[in-house]
C-alpha cells in the first residue's frame, strides 16, 4: 500500500501545529518528510510512495531526505528541540504530530518489521522530549488518523535552571569523565561571568568545544544539554541546538558554500551549532578540498563575528578531529577544550536499552535481557561499534519482530503488546529481506547516524 493519504494528512496536521507555534510551515514539512523517509527507507516501494506526497520529488530526493532524517530516529527533531528550549505551549502538540508522521511512515510501500521498530522508537523520542505521554503500542502498523484540533495548551513552562540541567546530565547513563568536564566548564564560565559583572578583569575563555569518541556515545545528547546550560548561565540568548554535517554546509559550487555556511551559522545564532564528523570538511586530497576549506574559512569568520552569542561544538573520532583542528589556525585558537566520550560498558548499554524500551512503553522480560547480554558478548567492540545506537537498533528490530509475532493474535493482552521476548531479539530466518537496510549496515560499519543515549552520536 502506498500510504500517501496517511502521510499527507499527518503533514497537514503538523503544519497546523507549526503555524500556531510560529514555525514556518515549509520548514516543519521538510523536517517531517525527512523523518518519514528515514523511518521507511528499508521498505520496498517507499521511495515512490513518499514521492507522491512531494510534488516533483525523485527517488534520489527520498534517499537524500532519509540521510538528513536519520538523526531524529532516536532524538527530537530540530524544530521540536527549539520549541522545548523555548518552553512553547505547542511543544506537546508538535511532538504528537511528529508521532503521527512516524505512524504514517509505516504505511509507505510495503511495511517491514524494521520500519515498525524505527517508527515506535522515533515516536517515543519525540514524545519523551516534549514530556508527552507515549502513544499506545500496536502490533501492526496502522494508517495515521486525521488529527483533531488540540485542546488549549498550558502556559509555557519555566525555563530550567543550571542546577536542573546539570542534574539531567548527571542522570545520563555512564559518561563519568564527560560529566566532570562539563561541571568544570560550568564552574569556570560562571565565575568568569560573575567577575565581569563585578568589573574585574577576566581572561577570555573560549566556550567552543571538541567532542571526541566513537559513534553512539552521547555526544549530541550532551551538546543539547550544554546549549541549555549556556543559556541558563546567560551566555547565550536562545539556547537552541542546530545539528549539521558536511552536506548541510557545503554547496555544489565555489562561492555558494560561503553563503550556505553563513546561513546555517545564522540559524544557530543565540545557541549551539553542532557539527558532526567535522573533519570531513578538510578530508580531501591532503586537505585540499576547496569546498570544505571555504566552509571552514566562513565558519571561522562567523565564529568571530558572533563570538558573544554563538557556541560551536565539533565532534567525531579522536585522531581525525585532532587533524581537523590543526588544519586551520583559526580553529586551533578557538577550540581549546576537548571532551572525550568513552565507550559504554555492557551494564551501561543494558541500562540504555531498558530506558529506550520504557520510553516506547515496552518491557524486556528477563530472558530477553539475558539474550541481549549474549548478543553484547558476541559483538566486536572496534571503532565502528554503535554504542547507544547499537542498543537502539537492537530494540527497533525487536519491536518489528514483536509485531510480526503478534500478527495472527486477534485480541492481544496488554502484556502481550508490551513485552519483548528473547525470541524477538533474534533474526527470523524465514523472513526474507527485500533490500539491504543502510542503517543496519552503518551500525556495523561506518558511522552515519548521530543518535546517542537512545541512539545519538
Amino acid at each position: 500500500m502506498s500510504g500517501t493519504g496517511g502521510l499527507e494528512e499527518a503533514l497537514a496536521a503538523l503544519a497546523a501545529v507549526a503555524s500556531r507555534a510560529g514555525v514556518a510551515e515549509d520548514r516543519a514539512r521538510t523536517e517531517a518528510l525527512s523523518l518519514a523517509a528515514a523511518l521507511a527507507e528499508s521498505a520496498p516501494g517507499a521511495p515512490a510512495a513518499w514521492s507522491e506526497a512531494v510534488k516533483g520529488a525523485t527517488t534520489q530526493d527520498f534517499f537524500d531526505a532519509a540521510v538528513r532524517g536519520r538523526r531524529w530516529r532516536g532524538a527530537p527533531t530540530g524544530v521540536l528541540t527549539e520549541l522545548v528550549a523555548a518552553g512553547s505551549s505547542e511543544k506537546g502538540a508538535y511532538a504528537e504530530a511528529l508521532a503521527e508522521v512516524a505512524s504514517a511512515a509505516c504505511t509507505l510501500g510495503e511495511p517491514t518489521m524494521r520500519v515498525v521498530g524505527n517508527a515506535s522508537v522515533a515516536a517515543a523520542a519525540q514524545l519523551q522530549a516534549a514530556g508527552a505521554r507515549p502513544l499506545p503500542t500496536t502490533p501492526t502498523p496502522q494508517p495515521a488518523e486525521p488529527a483533531v484540533e488540540s485542546a488549549p495548551q498550558p502556559e509555557p513552562e519555566p525555563e530550567k535552571s543550571v542546577e536542573e540541567l546539570l542534574a539531567e546530565l548527571d542522570e545520563l547513563t555512564g559518561l563519568s569523565r564527560v560529566k566532570r568536564e562539563v561541571h568544570r566548564q560550568v564552574a569556570v564560565l560562571r565565575v568568569e561571568k560573575l567577575r565581569s559583572e563585578a568589573g574585574l578583569k577576566s581572561p577570555t575563555i573560549t566556550r567552543h568545544l571538541v567532542f571526541v569518541g566513537n559513534p553512539g556515545t552521547g555526544k549530541t545528547t550532551v551538546a543539547r544539554l550544554v546549549s541549555g546550560i549556556y543559556k541558563a548561565l546567560g551566555l547565550l540568548s536562545k539556547g537552541q541546538l542546530v545539528e549539521v554535517d558536511r552536506s548541510e554546509l557545503v554547496a555544489g559550487y565555489l562561492g555558494q558554500t560561503a553563503t550556505k555556511t553563513a546561513e546555517v551559522v545564522a540559524s544557530a545564532a543565540g545557541g549551539v551549532l553542532f557539527i558532526d564528523e567535522a573533519y570531513s570538511l578538510t578530508a580531501g586530497d591532503n586537505g585540499a578540498d576547496q569546498y570544505g576549506r571555504e566552509a571552514v574559512d566562513t565558519l571561522v569568520k562567523e565564529m568571530e563575528d558572533r563570538r558573544d552569542d554563538l557556541v560551536v561544538i565539533v565532534a567525531g573520532y579522536p585522531a581525525p578531529m585532532a587533524d581537523f583542528i590543526a588544519a586551520n589556525p583559526g580553529l586551533a585558537s578557538r577550540f581549546r577544550t576537548t571532551i572525550e566520550f568513552e565507550n559504554y560498558t555492557d551494564d551501561e548499554l543494558t541500562d540504555i536499552l531498558t530506558g529506550l524500551a520504557a520510553a516506547a512503553d515496552y518491557e524486556l522480560v528477563p530472558e530477553a535481557m539475558d539474550r541481549f547480554q549474549e548478543i553484547l558478548t558476541a559483538t566486536p567492540r572496534n571503532s565502528s561499534f554503535g554504542n547507544g545506537r547499537f542498543a537502539r537498533n537492537v530494540l527497533e528490530a525487536a519491536i518489528g519482530r514483536h509485531a510480526w509475532r503478534l500478527r495472527d493474535v486477534t485480541a492481544p493482552t496488554t502484556d502481550q503488546l508490551r513485552q519483548i521476548l528473547a525470541t524477538d531479539l533474534d533474526d527470523e530466518p524465514e523472513e526474507p529481506e527485500h533490500s539491504e537496510d543502510p542503517e543496519q549496515s552503518e551500525a556495523e560499519g561506518a558511522p552515519e547516524d548521530r543518535s546517542e543515549q537512545g541512539g545519538e552520536a
